[in-house]
């Protein structure tokens, strides 16, 4: 899963632009971020591909009124509604925005090109026609809550006792980096947004960081095969945790808008 996801930027900062609460060329720059440059394609009414800021207006102009993220994994449409051909693409990238309002949606392809270090990244957003329906599995902002501290609890006991929790000093820098950003008050959601989620969304992206450590940091202590199955089946539902979490953190504005 990704850190922080293209789907939840745009997601963000796209709810942001449709409720008029910051200006076109700031929610653009703000969605496209690090990459090189954005692009929408597939989008009705446009022979071809499209910037971000004339492509959000196209979709209020449609009807589109709030933007959704999807974060689907293998066995778990998280935040998906159909149809089978748009749920496949949105599996296959790992993310997805559903619109509100308007049946579209939007999946990433990124395209990555030169050395390490000075990647030129672009991304093409392939709007694709969605069924409008609940989406599925997405929790409320107090069920993510209480769903994170539980996982966090259970998994780092576990975690701790097969000496397999993020530790090294590619861990501490990882950690460090996450801690530093958090300190410097890098908004980590778009306005619009309720303080709930903005904390729900940063202990989401903390556990997701120490999964993401965990799993790449080797086996660590848990060289029994038992041991290393036991990692994996406490790393998978605090996993599948944050995700939910995430969705629901991204999806609130538009939750908030419709009560």
């Amino acid at each position: 899963m990704l850190f922080e996801p293209r789907s939840g930027r745009l997601a963000a900062w796209g709810n942001a632009l449709l409720a008029g609460l910051v200006s076109p060329d700031e929610a653009g720059s703000s969605i496209v971020g690090e990459d090189a440059v954005h692009r929408v394609v597939g989008l009705p009414g446009e022979s071809g591909p499209v910037g971000l800021t004339l492509a959000l207006g196209r979709m209020r102009a449609l009807g589109v009124t709030g933007l959704r993220v999807a974060l689907p994994a293998p066995g778990h449409p998280l935040g998906l509604s159909g149809p089978p051909e748009f749920n496949a693409r949105a599996l296959e990238a790992e993310e997805a925005v559903v619109a509100v309002g308007a049946a579209l949606g939007l999946v990433p392809e990124v395209a990555e090109a030169g050395p390490a270090g000075d990647l030129h990244v672009s991304v093409t957003w392939h709007c694709l026609p969605v069924r409008e329906a609940p989406p599925a599995d997405v929790p409320s902002l107090s069920e993510a809550e209480r769903e994170l501290a539980e996982a966090l609890r259970e998994a780092t006991e576990v975690l701790t006792r097969l000496d397999v929790a993020g530790s090294g000093p590619v861990a501490e820098a990882a950690l460090s980096a996450y801690r530093a950003r958090a300190e410097a008050g890098g908004e980590v959601l778009a306005p619009g947004y309720p303080p709930r989620a903005v904390r729900v969304l940063a202990l989401a992206q903390r556990v997701d960081l120490l999964v993401s450590l965990a799993y790449e940091n080797g086996h660590g202590g848990a060289v029994a095969a038992s041991e290393m199955a036991a990692r994996a089946e406490a790393l998978r539902p605090v996993e599948r945790v944050a995700r939910r979490a995430l969705v629901a953190a991204y999806n609130s504005a538009v939750e908030e808008r419709g009560r």
